[in-house]
């Protein structure tokens, strides 16, 4: 099958490369010269886990192709593939612009070229409900005789453990009432669900909105977890044992219950808040989508203000090495990282920090510039400094040499955002230990 993917970003690259896996030929489109330069040179500009490899040899074997010229990539596919940013807007809703610019396009191309052919237009792109009508209309208002469907397939990803999610779904959900469409579609999945995963058709409108759903309610979950792991701290209840003995429920499970400062990325947030402006436009009150928003932003200032506590308000010239930039392992991205938000805090109140992250570095440094320092290893991030925080649970943190940590730590204080260490470990070890929903270890 001949695919277009519109957009060589997070989901773009994913999906280009791992259709061409298949044995589609796959020319993924994109406006930026530079960045389509390195990738003909098989230069990936994100992180993620055994993306390198496919990428490479699909691209050496000619099935992945890069290109500038939207027209030309569209003219050579049946299938049109929208992985188009969606950023958010100040109100909360996403931006179209990226993707109704494209469809805009679309039916100019249709217009000039009436007989290319039956032609589906698919957004993966995370996009509101109602994204297709507005993308047909797009076409249409150009092209009102043109054969073409709109169909919606959102992606299920999870950054760090993107490519095995394509390539071996849970579920496949595919938003189009064309028969015609359904069986193109039902055919390049097909590879991938062999295993009996499902796939699941329904309308447009249904799958746009399936993909909201299901990142605000993770989200709820998290949100949740934090609440509990603030009350055990306050009962003296071990959020630990809570949390095990919930996820062994089988109607709730064990995943997105571990607390800590937050979730961040690119979805979560950003998801949350529009599915949150989608409700407040027919004027219905998503109180526990709110509530969700809310606490996870607080989340950050509970963590502040243990550090602060510590400190008895004064943390003015304190020095902290941070362990994590990333917003979850295996990732480099720190779009709404609690880490920025944390680095911020204590910034604005005069601290100084030292970070250390395995390869959010760069990222990083699009955000904060030479705000911080940015140390090459993580030791290095805790010479003369008042106390380790750590933020992102990287494997690599999880057992350290702590005599090292001591000794290089003006104090052997860590406050531990991710619930990386035992507790009593950190008491025998004699060091003041924070973490979230279990008692603090007081030197």
């Amino acid at each position: 099958m001949r695919i277009a993917v519109v957009g060589t970003g997070y989901v773009g690259l994913v999906t280009g490369t791992c259709f061409a896996e298949t044995g589609n030929d796959v020319i993924c489109v994109d406006v930026d010269r530079g960045k389509l330069k390195k990738l003909r040179k098989g230069i990936i500009p994100i992180f993620e886990p055994g993306l390198e490899n496919l990428f490479g040899r699909n691209l050496r074997e000619g099935r992945l192709q890069f290109s500038s010229n939207l027209n030309d990539a569209v003219r050579k596919s049946t299938l049109v593939m929208l992985c188009l940013p969606t950023p958010q807007d100040e109100d909360g809703s996403a931006d179209l612009s990226y993707v109704l610019n494209v469809a805009d396009d679309l039916g100019k191309l249709f217009k000039k070229e009436p007989k290319l052919g039956f032609k589906i237009i698919v957004d993966k792109s995370t996009v509101p409900v109602g994204t297709s009508d507005r993308v047909r209309a797009a076409i249409k208002k150009h092209a009102p005789k043109f054969n073409f469907d709109v169909a919606s397939n959102p992606e299920f990803l999870r950054e760090g453990l993107a490519v095995d999610d394509f390539m071996k779904p849970e579920r496949v959900v595919i938003g189009t009432r064309n028969e015609k469409t359904r069986k193109i579609m039902d055919q390049l999945y097909d590879p991938f669900v062999r295993s009996g995963n499902p796939i699941y058709f329904m309308d447009e409108r249904s799958a746009e909105m399936t993909k909201y759903a299901a990142n605000s309610f993770l989200a709820m979950k998290i949100s949740y977890m934090n609440e509990i792991a603030n009350l055990c701290e306050l009962t003296g209840a071990d959020v630990d044992k809570v949390r095990i003995s919930l996820g062994s429920d089988s109607r709730i499970g064990k995943r997105f219950l571990f607390p800590g400062v937050g979730y961040g990325g690119s979805c979560f947030p950003k998801d949350v808040a529009a599915l949150i402006n989608t409700a407040n436009e027919i004027k219905y009150d998503f109180r526990i989508l709110k509530a969700v928003h809310d606490i996870n932003k607080k989340q950050i200032d509970v963590f502040i203000e243990k550090i602060k506590k510590h400190y008895k308000g004064k943390i003015l010239g304190k020095k902290f090495g941070m362990w994590g930039l990333a917003f979850k392992p295996n990732t480099d991205d720190v779009r709404e990282a609690p880490s920025i938000a944390i680095i911020k805090k204590l910034l604005a109140e005069g601290s100084d920090v030292s970070a250390y992250d395995p390869v959010a570095k760069e990222t990083t440094h699009r955000f904060l510039g030479n705000k911080i320092h940015y140390a090459k290893h993580p030791y290095e991030a805790l010479k003369n400094a008042d106390a380790l925080i750590i933020v992102t649970e990287w494997n690599e943190f999880r057992n350290p040499d702590f005599e090292r940590i001591a000794s290089l730590l003006k104090q052997p204080v860590i406050f531990d955002g991710r619930n990386l260490y035992d507790v009593d470990k950190m008491k025998d070890m004699k060091f003041t230990y924070y973490s979230i929903g279990r008692m603090a270890v007081k030197k």
